[in-house]
């Protein structure tokens, strides 16, 4: 099977690869420095070198609450137009089907908890993440409009926070796990008793070790054909608070947490359901979030100087 994946040189794209190669598949990886999909020219050049008969789009501009807060417009675009080029080419293509990753952040703000697909248009997305959330959730019409238009077959993932080895551990443009961890290990090399983490604490959020994440796009490239969106998670939540706390645990950090409560909380809550992935196409996440922590930390600690280990 030819197997082609956008942004396959990122995060969630290394551990897929990996997990493709498991099973005797050289996907064509497709790197931002080779092709840029927001330039439709480039999309066209990567489905010709590619002639693919599978295509899984991962590629994607995305950041945490800072991030989002000062890049709207790049994000709304880049991602929008990433995902009609890839879909326009697929369709172009012939490509005998396609798996697009949306986003948690396209759900209602105040949107039942737990989320359920159901219920992905019944409001606007909590407004710090909006344009990348709203430029994702149109992929979705797009998947739509092509299958019903065409008889594209393009499936629709809607996985939750990530996190795990080789996460984006840039505190301008990182998740909080990846930033918590950061900032905790750093403070403890240098001896400080304090960090500052934004908000108060109390939202809560949903977080998938990235190889879950890695096996549930596979099971749903090789066995869901169907229109309606996919969450994919763990079913469970936990406060930003009892995070922190968590991974202060894990890294050794023992000095004040102090939460800016000027700074934004983002969405209140976040907890999928995730009833329909196993369902459809038999995924389970299986690594808690506790182990998966620690992996994350160890990797990390890995990639530092010997020095400061």
């Amino acid at each position: 099977m030819r197997v082609l994946v956008t942004g396959g040189g990122g995060f969630l794209g290394s551990h897929l690869v990996a997990r493709l190669q498991q099973d005797g598949i050289e996907p064509f990886v497709a790197r931002r420095r080779d092709y840029d999909l927001t330039v439709a020219a480039d999309a066209e050049r990567m489905f010709a070198d590619a002639q693919p008969e599978l295509v899984i789009h991962l590629a994607a501009e995305v950041g945490g609450i800072g991030a989002n807060r000062a890049n709207p417009g790049r994000y709304w675009y880049a991602n929008l137009m990433m995902g009609a080029h890839v879909l326009e080419q697929a369709r172009l293509h012939g490509v005998a089907k396609t798996v697009l990753l949306g986003t948690i952040c396209a759900y209602p703000k105040f949107a039942p908890v737990p989320f359920h697909e159901d219920d992905l248009w019944d409001g606007y997305p909590e407004e710090t993440n909006a344009p990348y959330g709203v430029a994702k959730k149109a992929l979705l019409v797009g998947a739509q409009s092509y299958r019903e238009q065409y008889g594209t077959n393009a499936v629709y993932l809607l996985p939750v926070n990530l996190y795990g080895p080789r996460d984006n551990f840039d505190l301008q443009t990182s998740h909080v796990i990846p930033a918590l961890i950061r900032k905790m290990v750093e403070a403890q090399e240098r001896g400080e008793r304090e960090i500052v983490l934004w908000g108060d604490g109390s939202p809560t959020r949903e977080f998938l070790y990235v190889d879950d994440c890695a096996e549930a796009i596979w099971l749903a490239a090789q066995r869901y054909d169907g229109p309606e969106p996919v969450n994919v998670g763990t079913g469970d939540e936990i406060a930003i608070r009892d995070l922190a706390e968590t991974i202060a645990e894990l890294t050794g950090f023992e000095g004040e947490i102090v939460w800016d409560t000027t700074k934004p909380n983002g969405q209140p809550r976040r907890r999928l359901d995730v009833s329909r992935a196993e369902e459809l196409f038999g995924f389970r996440a299986q690594v808690a979030l506790r182990d998966g922590l620690a992996r994350t930390i160890d990797w990390f600690r890995s990639t530092l100087p010997a020095a400061a280990r």
